[in-house]
C-alpha cells in the first residue's frame, strides 16, 4: 500500500490505520456507493473538517471510497473500531 497523502477529501489527515491482519472487518456498517454493498476497505483515515471529523474509508491508494461524520475525533475513533475491530490499536498519528 502507498503512503498515506498529507489528505483525503480535500482534508488534513490526523490519523491512519492500513487495513490488515490486525483487524477483523465487522460489518457491522453497510456502506453502499453506486447500487453496490461495499467491503473491507484497504484503509482508514480520520481528518478534521470545519465542524467536526470524517472517518474516511480507502482504497489501496488512499483515494475514499466512503466517508461518514462524526461530532467528536473519539466518535469518529469509535465508528471506526465498530466497522474495523483493531484498529484502535493500529492507528498512525501525522504529526
Amino acid at each position: 500500500m502507498k503512503p498515506c497523502p498529507t489528505e483525503v477529501g480535500g482534508l488534513q489527515v490526523i490519523c491512519y490505520t492500513a487495513i490488515d491482519e490486525r483487524h477483523r472487518f465487522t460489518g457491522n456498517c453497510n456502506q453502499i456507493v453506486a447500487g453496490q454493498l461495499m467491503g473491507a476497505m484497504a484503509g482508514l483515515t480520520i481528518c478534521q473538517g470545519d465542524h467536526g471529523y470524517y472517518l474516511f474509508t480507502c482504497d489501496a491508494d488512499w483515494q475514499s471510497v466512503t466517508d461518514t461524520w462524526h461530532e467528536t475525533f473519539d466518535k469518529a475513533k469509535e465508528q471506526a473500531e465498530f466497522e474495523y475491530e483493531g484498529a484502535n490499536n493500529t492507528w498512525v498519528y501525522v504529526n
